[in-house]
């Protein structure tokens, strides 16, 4: 690689380089690396917490964390999982604390009604039954998807943005591949199985 190319995003070889000039006190290594994991680590915080202004929120605090606990990454996995695992953890720990607010404050059925009631999902050009039949469908499949355990319902929001594999997806939530491979088949069989009643 040229100086000034810049760095394969998927080379880990790459990550262990910038770490250890990070670890050494290179800012820019380190901005480096946020770089070429921000957009992962944005969608594993929004696949947690489900909304882009809470995601930046806790993006943020993962790399900012990840910075602090730098001397502590062993090299184990790939920086990126250990990236994602610190994300996940954030966003567990942003999701509690909403979780707990809302419970204090207001009822969390109310306020999920609401929510999803002043979404709109219309496609452009649709009927009025083509628009209100769409919206229906998205609300049964939300539905049916928050229905779920939690554990399922984390791993299937996970494998439904495509960009995590099954071993970073486990690393993330403290479960074995194959544990993480059926519990996203679970769930999407209980999907279905809920939409089809």
């Amino acid at each position: 690689m040229n100086a000034g190319e810049p760095a394969d995003p998927g080379d880990p070889g790459d990550d262990i380089e910038l770490v250890a000039r990070a670890r050494e006190g290179d800012r820019h290594a380190f901005e480096q690396l946020v770089r070429r994991h921000q957009a992962a680590v944005h969608r594993a915080a929004l696949s947690a917490v489900g909304s882009a202004a809470d995601a930046d929120d806790v993006a943020q605090e993962a790399f900012l964390l990840a910075f602090q606990r730098l001397k502590s990454f062993r090299g184990e996995a790939a920086f990126k999982t250990w990236m994602l695992t610190i994300t996940w953890n954030q966003a567990m720990n942003h999701r509690r604390k909403a979780t707990r607010w809302l419970r204090r404050f207001m009822s969390v059925e109310s306020e999920e009604g609401s929510a999803f009631q002043s979404m709109a999902f219309a496609a452009p050009g649709g009927t009025p039954e083509d628009l209100a039949s769409h919206t229906q469908l998205r609300e049964q499949i939300r539905d049916a998807i928050r229905e779920l355990p939690e554990k399922m319902r984390d791993a299937l929001l996970l494998a439904a943005t495509d960009e995590y594999t099954y071993d970073e997806m486990g690393a993330m939530l403290k479960a074995k591949t194959g544990t993480i491979k059926w519990r996203v088949s679970e769930a999407r069989r209980l999907v279905r199985e809920r939409l089809g009643r």
